[in-house]
């Protein structure tokens, strides 16, 4: 992985993760932002990365208060970099509320990933206040139920497949079964979930299943296997019934969110006003 690195950016002596921190740098000189938290997001977080997977850096971030008094319609998003190493994208922190409200699943991911390039104690404060408040068991299981069947319908469905995706699915399948017995937030790497929620008879299948695709390139294909489609059908249908007999739990106060998001906007403001009050 290392030599993989070293071959796609010849140009950087140094880490990924130094890399990554550059370009924070870079990303708060130009957009004129202050980035509130950076992590890394997808394959590489979940534990189950090809030898030659990107890094999927993902950011939240903040603009001064004209930014958003201003009446122009603006952009709540950077779309920073995109080629065969990086794909660096972020959301400016009003989107990023206003998806807490929705109880949007990335974002919880993004919060919990266990690879975090950068972050502050503001963003810990700000979800630590957040989380239980408005994580919605019905929202997070259609989310994972959607992406999991999406994937097993696109790219399982050959009678040689690519292995990666069976991992596509079967994580946002235990993702669901995780919801389903603890209800909260699922965590992002894929072990843990193998370890606490997916049934014993199935995990040395698994096992067998993840020593092959860590051996296979992005473009490999194998045949499909019986026993995990038959898992992965059985638990779709599941979730599917289980998530659309589910009552709406989404918080609908935004009442949180919107002292949240001035507390971020104002900080700086508030600090300059408290050195001159001296």
């Amino acid at each position: 992985m290392k030599e993989w690195f070293a071959m796609k950016c010849e140009h950087f002596e140094g880490t990924v993760e130094e890399l990554v921190l550059l370009k924070i740098r870079e990303i708060e000189e130009k957009e004129h932002v202050r980035i509130l938290h950076a992590v890394e997001s997808g394959s590489r977080a979940w534990g189950f990365a090809s030898p030659d997977s990107d890094y999927d850096v993902r950011f939240i971030y903040v603009r001064d208060r004209d930014f958003y008094l201003s009446l122009r319609n603006t952009k709540d998003y950077i779309d920073w970099e995109l080629n065969e190493v990086l794909d660096i994208n972020g959301w400016d922190i009003k989107k990023a509320l206003q998806y807490f409200h929705k109880s949007n699943a990335t974002l919880f991911e993004w919060s919990n990933s266990p690879a975090v390039y950068y972050t502050t104690d503001e963003w810990k404060n700000l979800y630590s206040r957040i989380a239980g408040r408005y994580f919605s068991c019905k929202s997070a299981l259609y989310h994972y139920y959607g992406t999991a069947n999406k994937n097993y319908r696109e790219h399982l469905s050959g009678d040689m497949v690519r292995y990666k995706k069976y991992f596509y699915v079967l994580r946002p399948v235990l993702a669901c079964k995780w919801i389903e017995e603890r209800k909260c937030p699922p965590p992002v790497p894929f072990d843990e979930l193998f370890d606490t929620v997916l049934e014993d008879e199935m995990k040395t299948t698994m096992r067998e299943l993840l020593a092959k695709k860590v051996t296979m390139s992005e473009s490999d294909r194998a045949p499909r296997i019986e026993k995990v489609d038959r898992y992965v059908e059985e638990k779709l249908e599941y979730y599917k019934t289980l998530a659309e007999a589910m009552e709406d739990d989404r918080n609908p106060d935004w009442e949180m969110l919107e002292e949240l998001f001035r507390e971020v906007v104002l900080r700086d403001l508030l600090s300059i006003g408290s050195v001159n009050d001296v």
